[in-house]
């Protein structure tokens, strides 16, 4: 492997300021409640209302007079990924089977109670993020769904876009609340009128504080995973479209300057005309701020030998978004093993990805995609199991269990068993 163009050192990802600062958020919040939320809104945001949960009458308000024509797209976006969703929980099935004479053993699928869902903000409001983390649970058949996002600063007001999707997505509580303390807020509810009441399970995207509030109220509630900046990896032969590579590398690094693009190649010529169309896209593109900066601190060009090495080097890598631009992606599909989500062939860009095609955009990062999916119906339901035991079936099972407890040392467990032999 040879690096056409690599990046250089990166500092830590969460610095310990963050982390104690989320940690004095949370545990102001357990401890004061509503009060809390309120002077950390007031200072992170310049909003502090009597009221954080929106009213009908303040969400019929901030809807009127919306786009049309963007409502229209996001209403296509919430079909593609509910039924996509709703393909998943086919595959989720009750089951029973007799495995032994008299013992029978099955699996039940009980969604989650209650969700909160974290709806983002910072530099762009990205429209998918509701129906990703509010439409799915509601598929999934969760009862009862908090969404919360942060107010635009200065206006008070949530991003009326996002909140249609959040709307139309199926979002039972809406909460005009930022940051760490929506985190905190969601996982051990608040006093008021009403009050909010605590949710089994935190997910969503959002800047370092949010995700760190995820990683440390994780066990007080679950959550989906511990998303970090946004990732691409670009898998391309002499065959792939420099100008589309460019583009997509550049789509992803628009997101923040610490996006990751990646690009692995068999093909010298290639990585050279990427580099190129690289720089002619930035000069006429208006994320060229961000894009830049991104792809210059966190941008890699790797040229291998084979499609094996790049099998190889792609599953090292695990990013968080793959795309196959070769002439066979199929044999790709069947051997990479570590990636978040997949797109196969010059036309399925990450883009489609993230406003909505079907999949969720919500995806392990930071190498996790080597242990973990992404977010789907699966995360909202538990698949727990159950087993009955008739009279006759102690006869079978009794014995050899009771023999492995005495031999532990488990007395107690043995006399359970030798009673269902009397």
């Amino acid at each position: 492997m040879e690096y056409f163009k690599k990046a250089p050192p990166q500092a830590a990802a969460v610095s310990q300021e963050i982390r104690d600062t989320v940690s004095r958020i949370i545990s102001d919040v357990e401890r004061e409640g509503v009060d809390a939320v309120r002077r950390y809104s007031e200072k992170f945001d310049g909003f502090a209302p009597a009221e954080f949960r929106l009213s009908e009458q303040d969400i019929h308000a901030q809807l009127a007079g919306i786009d049309e024509e963007v409502t229209r797209a996001i209403d296509f976006s919430i079909q593609q990924v509910k039924h996509f969703a709703g393909l998943q929980r086919r595959t989720l099935i009750d089951f029973e089977e007799e495995t032994l004479p008299g013992v029978t053993i099955g699996q039940k699928q009980i969604p989650v109670n209650a969700v909160g869902s974290y709806i983002p903000g910072g530099r762009y409001p990205i429209l998918a993020s509701a129906v990703m983390t509010i439409g799915v649970p509601k598929v999934a058949g969760v009862k009862r769904i908090v969404a919360c996002a942060p107010v635009q600063r200065g206006t008070g007001r949530v991003n009326a876009l996002q909140l249609y999707g959040m709307v139309k997505s199926g979002a039972d509580e809406i909460y005009a609340i930022g940051g760490a303390q929506a985190m905190a807020a969601m996982a051990f509810g608040l006093d008021g009128a009403p009050p909010l009441e605590a949710v089994d399970m935190i997910v969503g995207a959002g800047n370092a504080y949010v995700a760190e509030a995820k990683r440390q109220l994780f066990g007080v509630v679950g959550i989906d995973l511990l998303a970090g900046p946004t990732e691409i990896c670009i898998l391309a032969d002499e065959s792939a479209d420099p100008e589309k590579v460019a583009a997509d590398l550049l789509a992803q690094a628009e997101h923040g300057t610490n996006s990751q693009s990646v690009l692995i190649t068999t093909s010298r010529a290639l990585a050279q005309a990427v580099t190129q169309e690289i720089e002619r896209q930035l000069a006429a593109l208006p994320t060229a701020d961000a894009a830049g900066t991104s792809w210059r601190d966190y941008g890699e060009i790797l040229l291998v030998d084979s499609d094996e090495e790049m099998v190889t080097v792609s599953d090292q890598v695990a990013s968080e978004h793959l795309e196959v631009m070769t002439r066979d992606p199929d044999w790709y599909l069947q051997r990479l093993t570590n990636y978040g989500s997949l797109f196969l062939g010059q036309n399925a860009t990450v883009a489609y990805g993230d406003k909505g095609i079907g999949t969720n955009h919500v995806l392990p990062t930071s190498r996790a995609a080597r242990y973990t999916g992404g977010l789907w119906v699966g995360k909202f339901i538990k698949t727990v199991t159950w087993q009955r035991v008739a009279d006759d079936a102690n006869q079978t099972v009794a014995p050899p269990f009771i023999r492995m407890a005495d031999t532990e040392g488990m007395i107690g467990h043995a006399d359970s068993m030798r009673l269902r032999l009397r």
